[in-house]
């Protein structure tokens, strides 16, 4: 039998933290990128090469951490906030120069803040709502729905990109409702 150690504490320095800190610099330039391709609504290969960088770096770092063995609070605080700051902040960019429509992005703008505040709760009260695998496949979808917005080559492909969308939608909304049956039957659990 093996015997398995434990995960250490890694501090904000650690790699894995680095290449999060990584996609939150650099997403203001991805904005900016959508942003100056307004002519073309936001496509760009510029923009498409940063959007592929940066996910990356969400693939990365998780995968960078376990490999070291390592647990920070800093990067479970870290690398959720900077999905959320480069999935609305390039979906709001995509907005204003007209690729996406308002409602699902505000759909998935609300999913996001709730969720945060519903984990917060959470915390507060001393239980950890662990990040599920849906969660890990939404931000993978979210993804895959603005890489396909910003790709010229797909730039009057309309509908394709409606679908990916609300796909992306879909499964936030679907990730969404099992972190509040995790929360709810962290509650009949506790008895609070």
């Amino acid at each position: 039998m093996t015997d398995v150690a434990s995960p250490r504490q890694a501090g904000i320095t650690h790699p894995a933290n680095l290449l999060t800190i990584a996609r939150l610099v650099f997403a203001p330039l991805l904005f900016w990128l959508v942003l100056d391709a307004t002519g073309d609504r936001g496509a760009s290969w510029a923009a498409f090469g940063l959007g592929v960088a940066l996910a990356s770096t969400d693939f990365f770092d998780g995968k960078v951490a376990r490999r070291a063995n390592v647990v920070s609070r800093s990067g479970a605080f870290l690398d959720p906030l900077a999905d959320k700051v480069v999935v609305l902040g390039s979906s709001f960019c995509l907005v204003y120069v007209d690729r996406y429509w308002w409602l699902p992005v505000a759909i998935i703008t609300l999913r996001e803040v709730g969720i945060t505040v519903w984990r917060s709760r959470w915390a507060r009260l001393g239980l950890s709502l662990p990040a599920r695998k849906s969660a890990t496949y939404k931000t993978f979808v979210q993804g895959l729905a603005l890489s396909m917005a910003v790709m010229p080559s797909l730039n009057d492909q309309d509908t394709l990109l409606t679908a990916m969308l609300w796909l992306a939608v879909g499964w936030t909304i679907f990730s969404g409702v099992q972190y509040l049956m995790d929360g709810q039957n962290a509650l009949n659990a506790t008895g609070e």
